[in-house]
């Protein structure tokens, strides 16, 4: 954690100011503890992260899935600028817009949406409530403009109005309540300060996905066993999607018929990394607690009820919605 982000810092019990205990005179501190000034509350800082979130003795789907595969969907791993040009066409920012300003990736996860936007030139806090963020320090960290922080989307741990832009891809449809994580975000922003969400869009059809039916089940699972389950029946499954994918007319469709994701013809990606992909990508498609994709009127709700403008919201695979703090 950079000595800076202090001032920016906000117990998330009763928002009042953090100081570190002890001091520390380097500008990054590894380890420590920030005390909050009024209601006494300890958080620790380790491994350069201070952490909001305290461990629970149930280990975290999504926290397991990004240590396990850290580095999979870094376009610096990757070669491939695969999330940098979702993160573009998904919010509509530019480059130079995002350079010297004060952003906030919300479910930060490995880090593949920081990197991109580290590389503008931007100074980024990455959120995580996972023990995500050790694979997100462990692929960015050290690094000047960059602090990451393990939080409460519901508690966030820093003053309102503090950052010229948010955005949470990804993320929202697997929080418990939706619209109380929406206006978190959006309480974040300053002045001026533009947001960027993305959801999965309810559609009738979804109801003929098999990943719905087998998540009854699978997310009773503890990601050992889920993990297990998968390195089982992925070999099975997978060249069958991909043989149906490569059906001509209707393989696209077909494929979703198989409860494993496959980016084949979609992902400019060799096939050892569309492999790696795949699996992760059914990790996460199956050990989800939450799941609730939104309709594009709801989300244009939330930016509505946030008191935002300029509010843009359209369907991209993904419901995708930006907005203004005028």
């Amino acid at each position: 954690m950079h000595q800076d982000l202090l001032s920016r810092l906000r117990c998330p019990g009763c928002g009042w100011s953090l100081r570190l205990d002890p001091a520390c005179p380097a500008d990054e501190v590894e380890e420590g503890t920030l005390l909050c000034r009024a209601c006494g509350a300890r958080f620790p800082i380790h491994g350069h992260v201070p952490r909001f979130v305290f461990p629970t003795e149930k280990p975290d789907h999504f926290g397991v899935q990004w240590n396990l595969f850290p580095g999979t969907q870094l376009d610096s791993v990757s070669g491939q600028p695969i999330s940098r040009d979702r993160f573009l066409r998904f919010t509509g920012w530019k480059p130079d817009e995002l350079r010297g300003r004060d952003v906030l990736d919300v479910g930060c996860g490995a880090g593949r949406f920081s990197e991109v936007v580290l590389s503008f030139g931007a100074r980024v806090v990455a959120l995580d409530n996972t023990s995500a963020v050790d694979a997100c320090w462990h692929n960015l960290g050290p690094r000047t403009g960059l602090d990451v922080v393990q939080g409460d989307v519901y508690r966030l741990p820093f003053v309102p109005e503090s950052f010229d832009f948010v955005y949470c891809l990804g993320v929202l449809q697997h929080t418990p309540d939706a619209r109380q994580a929406f206006l978190a975000l959006a309480r974040q922003l300053k002045k001026g300060g533009r947001l960027a969400v993305d959801l999965y869009p309810r559609l009738w059809l979804s109801v003929l996905w098999p990943k719905y039916w087998l998540r009854l089940v699978t997310r009773r699972l503890s990601p050992r066993a889920l993990h297990a389950l998968v390195s089982r029946v992925f070999p099975i499954l997978y060249p069958v999607s991909q043989a149906l994918g490569r059906m001509p007319l209707a393989g696209r469709k077909l494929r979703y018929a198989v409860p494993v994701a496959n980016y084949e013809g979609v992902l400019p990606l060799a096939p050892t990394q569309l492999r790696e992909w795949a699996f992760l990508d059914t990790l996460d498609m199956l050990g989800p607690r939450y799941d609730q994709p939104q309709r594009l009127e709801t989300l244009r709700h939330w930016f509505e009820e946030a008191g935002l403008s300029d509010i843009r919201v359209s369907r991209m695979g993904h419901l995708v919605g930006t907005a203004c703090r005028r």
